[in-house]
């Protein structure tokens, strides 16, 4: 630990959305560390991004958080503005790298907005096959190709890690990242089933399969289950199953989820196969299910739908009639030019 090291003068503790060890849920406030005494700025309140009065006692800002590997866990989005912030203040920024938890091979979706000074997460995709150390150089890459100034940034890597393992294949341990991030199943089906946050449907958070289940109570779990293994995408089965959210989630108090102690029907995804389970494509396809079967009951929650996916395109191609082959064709050349700039950086 940084706090025992004889030549380390820790001087302050960072926290992004769910707390500095990923167990809080709800608003995440300014505090104080037991184990170490220090001050705790959360990066997930009124202040997203260090101020230059923080970073004052400061030579070194050091990143070291576990990532998913999707545009939308927003661990990321901290490390940009931390790291932007150290760019604008002259602070060194240290990155200890840490796996891509789904592997760092599988690149898919449409590609965000490109680099803001302020907003922007970079121009990736929903699953950009990257690890944190490799963003961190790609975010330096973009800022000088619009003209500012770069962080002095070294990344740690990683040791006998390679990029098409699973977090399971490292022999690292799981440590929930986040209260709703239980298991590396609930990682796996995370690019898709986040989506449903952009709809008046449950990612089935308050259970302890978050992300895993998807329902609302006027669904019909067979007729749901049977639209979507009609497209026979390919490493997922779906199956009927009825959950109750509940405000407690493995003993940590959750965000208030959708359908709080009601009963939901739905279905629950069954990876049979994750090396050719695209689970951004799938994420289009619960869509597309959903709107076709319950089309009265489809009221986007827009901003959220088009922040997740980056684009409004998704959700206006739904609502046009289009396929999920025909919205999925669309980002294509996107996702090209992404990989010739990803090629850039790739560490491993």
């Amino acid at each position: 630990m940084l706090n025992d090291h004889p030549d380390v003068e820790l001087n302050i503790l960072f926290g992004p959305e769910h707390g500095l060890r990923g167990e809080e849920d709800t608003h995440v406030a300014n505090g104080t560390d037991n184990k170490t005494g220090l001050p705790i700025i959360s990066l997930y309140g009124k202040t997203r991004k260090p101020t230059p009065e923080m970073l004052e006692q400061v030579d070194v800002v050091v990143f070291d958080i576990q990532d998913i590997g999707a545009r939308y866990y927003t661990y990321i989005k901290t490390m940009l503005l931390v790291q932007e912030a150290a760019a604008e203040n002259d602070k060194s920024f240290i990155v200890l790298d840490r796996p891509n938890a789904i592997s760092a091979t599988y690149v898919d979706g449409p590609v965000g907005k490109a680099l803001d000074a302020e907003k922007g997460i970079g121009v990736i995709p929903v699953t950009h096959g990257m690890t944190i150390g490799e963003l961190a150089m790609m975010y330096n890459g973009e800022r000088e190709e619009k003209g500012l100034k770069k962080a002095n940034l070294t990344v740690v890597p990683l040791q006998n890690y390679k990029r098409n393992q699973w977090y399971d294949e490292t022999g690292l341990p799981w440590v929930k990242p986040s209260p709703n991030m239980l298991t590396l199943q609930t990682a796996v089906v995370y690019p898709a089933t986040c989506l449903l946050e952009g709809t008046e449907y449950s990612e089935a958070r308050g259970t302890n399969y978050p992300f895993e289940r998807i329902g609302a109570p006027w669904v019909k779990g067979r007729e749901l289950a049977d639209q979507l293994n009609s497209y026979k995408l390919k490493g997922i089965d779906f199956r009927p199953v009825m959950f109750m959210p509940d405000s407690i989630v493995d003993g940590i108090k959750i965000y208030p989820p959708k359908f709080l102690g009601e009963q939901v029907n739905g279905v629950e995804m069954l990876v049979t196969d994750r090396d050719i389970f695209k689970s951004t494509e799938a994420g289009v396809y619960i869509l597309h299910a959903l709107k076709t079967l319950y089309p009265e009951k489809m009221a986007w929650r827009q901003p959220r739908l088009d922040g997740l996916l980056g684009t409004s395109e998704v959700r206006e191609m739904l609502d046009a009639g289009n396929s999920p082959e025909e919205i999925i064709a669309k980002w294509k050349n996107g996702l090209e030019s992404f990989r010739q700039k990803r090629a850039q950086y790739i560490l491993y």
